[in-house]
C-alpha cells in the first residue's frame, strides 16, 4: 500500500488570503467630547435636584444636597456670565437687573425664571416679559414696553395711558403733551377704538383737541378748542367720515358755529355762536 504523498503547490502559486476589512473608528473631537461631558453633567445635576425635591430628606440635608448639585452644574460651565436684554427703551438697565435679581457666576439652574418674569412685568413701562436660559452661560430677556397713546383726565388729574387703557405711572406729562386728551369715566378702555376711527380722516383728526366719553356710551369731540362735535353711539365711523366730506365740500367748520350734532343719521345740525347779551346800564347812568 502506497503511503499518502504530500501535495505541494506549484512554484509561483500562493494561496489567496481573505481580505480583512479595516474598520475606521470615527472618534469625536475634544471640543465635542467636552460639550457631551457638560451636557451629561447638567442632566445629572438636574436629575439630582428632582430626586432631592421628591425625597423625604430633612431640610438641612436637602439644602446641602441641592447646593451641591447646583455647584456641579456651575463647575461644569453652566454659570451665568452674560445677561442679554432686548426691547428695552424706557426702562433703565439698573431697574431691569434689579428686577431680575441675578448675579454673575450663579448657576443658571438656580434662577427662578417665573419669579423674575413677574418682577419685570410689575415695572411701570413693562407690558410683558419673557426670559430664557441659553446654555452655557447666558440669560436672554425679551421685553415688550407699553406705548403711550393718549392723556386721560380724571378727577382733575392727567395721566398717560397706553393702547389698552393702562396708566403708565412714570411717563412724564411734558414729554407726551401732544397726545390726544380723553375725558370721562371708562374713556381709557374705549379710546383706542375712537382714535382708530379718527385716523381715517387725518386732516380733520389734527383739529381734535379733546374727546369726552359721555355716559360711557358715546363721544363728544372738541375741535380747535371751540367747536363741539356730538358723535352717535352707533355708526361712529360713518358719522365722522360724513362730517369730513361735508366740511371738504361746504367748509361748515369755518363758520361761526359752536357745535355740530351728528347723532341723527339723516341730517347734520349746526349750532351757531350766539351774540353775548348786552349788559343793562348801571343804575343812575344815563345812556
Amino acid at each position: 500500500m502506497r503511503a499518502p504523498s504530500r501535495l505541494t503547490a506549484p512554484r509561483g502559486f500562493a494561496p489567496r488570503r481573505q481580505a480583512r476589512r479595516r474598520l475606521k473608528l470615527l472618534w469625536p473631537s475634544r471640543q465635542t467630547l467636552r460639550w457631551i461631558g457638560l451636557g451629561l453633567g447638567t442632566i445629572l445635576a438636574g436629575a439630582g435636584i428632582v430626586w432631592l425635591i421628591r425625597s423625604p430628606l430633612p431640610a438641612t440635608a436637602w439644602t446641602g444636597a441641592t447646593d451641591a448639585a447646583l455647584g456641579l452644574s456651575s463647575r461644569a460651565g453652566f454659570a451665568l456670565r452674560e445677561v442679554y436684554v432686548e426691547g428695552r427703551g424706557e426702562t433703565t438697565r439698573d431697574r431691569v437687573l434689579a428686577a431680575l435679581g441675578v448675579s454673575l457666576g450663579q448657576p443658571l439652574a438656580a434662577i427662578d425664571i417665573e419669579a423674575a418674569r413677574a418682577r419685570l412685568a410689575a415695572l411701570p413701562w413693562i407690558k410683558d416679559a419673557a426670559i430664557e436660559r441659553r446654555l452655557p452661560s447666558t440669560l436672554y430677556v425679551r421685553l415688550t414696553e407699553r406705548q403711550p397713546m393718549a392723556l386721560w383726565q380724571r378727577r382733575g388729574e392727567i395721566v398717560v395711558i397706553d393702547g389698552e387703557g393702562v396708566e403708565i405711572a412714570e411717563a412724564p406729562l411734558g414729554r407726551f403733551a401732544a397726545l390726544p386728551l380723553v375725558v370721562g369715566e371708562g374713556a381709557p378702555g374705549a379710546a383706542a377704538a375712537l382714535l382708530a376711527i379718527l385716523a381715517r380722516e387725518p386732516e380733520l383728526r389734527r383739529r381734535v383737541t379733546a374727546a369726552v366719553f359721555v355716559g360711557q356710551r358715546r363721544w363728544t369731540l372738541r375741535l380747535d378748542d371751540s367747536i363741539d362735535v356730538h358723535l352717535p353711539e352707533d355708526d361712529t365711523a360713518a358719522a365722522w367720515m360724513r362730517l369730513a366730506d361735508i366740511d371738504r365740500r361746504d367748509k361748515v367748520l369755518e363758520r361761526e358755529i359752536s357745535a355740530v350734532d351728528l347723532r341723527l343719521p339723516d341730517r347734520l345740525v349746526l349750532r351757531t355762536v350766539r351774540s353775548l347779551p348786552r349788559k343793562p346800564p348801571a343804575a343812575g347812568r344815563q345812556t
